[in-house]
């Protein structure tokens, strides 16, 4: 907490948690009834998208928000039960209907990144990528042509574009059947394009570089996906993979992107916050 006591600059404004608070499960208490939950689900939600903009540790928590065991506790209650998910999709909709579009999309882009991973994580969930000489783990994401995020999959960084693509595509096929055709660049081309044909029965767009472009331009078409990554990773717990779950890694995502897509539904609008909180001096 800051010295006034005025929270963060991440904290939910009244207004973002009103888009929040419907979408999150009932307690969990048992069919006699239960305790009521201890801490302010506001203040969990409040302490993930701190974690996410600045990178800390979760032992690092400031001790304004709720016990970092707690915080987990939830991260991973949500991320189990599919919260994450309803919060992030509902969200994407929200947003694509502010900008005059529909709910669901029709065209997506599809692309991969090769980050570092900490050095807590398995190298059975990590690799080198010889061609980005990176050790660590490779993000699949497909996004429309908003650059909203539609599917995510982390896997070890060594997996081949034309391999690892597939399941991001599989996912968007299920959860997206609008979608009927999806770009990417030269790195997926190949035998991935047939078998989105043959399996997906989608189209699969190879957006190849102009005869004679020496270095690196941004494709037409493609610039949206490239920014979503630029997006992801100015929340400093992206900037490297320290999720020792690649399932945790994909929803550290999503928090990311479901924090972009709140500021974006609000923004013009007052940032009321939550009043002063006093500041926990015992330990947890």
């Amino acid at each position: 907490m800051t010295a006034s006591g005025e929270g963060y600059p991440s904290d939910l404004t009244d207004e973002q948690w009103a888009l929040v608070e419907p979408l999150l499960p009932a307690p969990r208490t048992g069919r006699r009834g239960g305790r009521r939950e201890k801490h302010p689900r506001r203040r969990v939600v409040d302490a993930i998208l701190y974690l996410a903009r600045t990178g800390c540790q979760w032992r690092y928590l400031p001790k304004d928000f709720p016990p970092w065991a707690t915080v987990y506790w939830y991260f991973t209650w949500w991320h189990d039960d599919g919260t994450v998910e309803r919060i992030h999709d509902t969200l994407r909709a929200k947003v694509r209907q502010a900008d005059g579009r529909k709910a669901e999309p029709t065209a997506g882009l599809i692309d991969s990144q090769s980050v570092r991973s900490a050095d807590t994580i398995s190298r059975a969930t990590s690799g080198y990528d010889a061609g980005k000489k990176t050790r660590g783990r490779k993000r699949f994401i497909v996004t429309d042509t908003l650059g909203l995020l539609l599917a995510v999959h982390v896997m070890a960084a060594s997996v081949q574009d034309r391999d690892g693509a597939k399941r991001s595509q599989l996912w968007t096929r299920l959860d997206h059947p609008s979608v009927q055709k999806i770009w990417a660049d030269q790195g997926f081309a190949g035998r991935l394009v047939t078998w989105t044909t043959d399996i997906l029965d989608r189209n699969l767009d190879i957006v190849r570089k102009p005869e004679g472009q020496r270095g690196f331009q941004v494709q037409p078409k493609r610039w949206a996906v490239e920014r979503t990554f630029a997006w992801i990773t100015t929340r400093r717990r992206l900037a490297c993979d320290y999720e020792r779950s690649p399932a945790h890694a994909e929803t550290m995502i999503r928090w990311a992107m479901t924090d972009l897509m709140l500021r974006r539904l609000t923004r013009g609008k007052p940032a009321t916050r939550q009043g002063p909180r006093l500041l926990r001096r015992t330990t947890e």
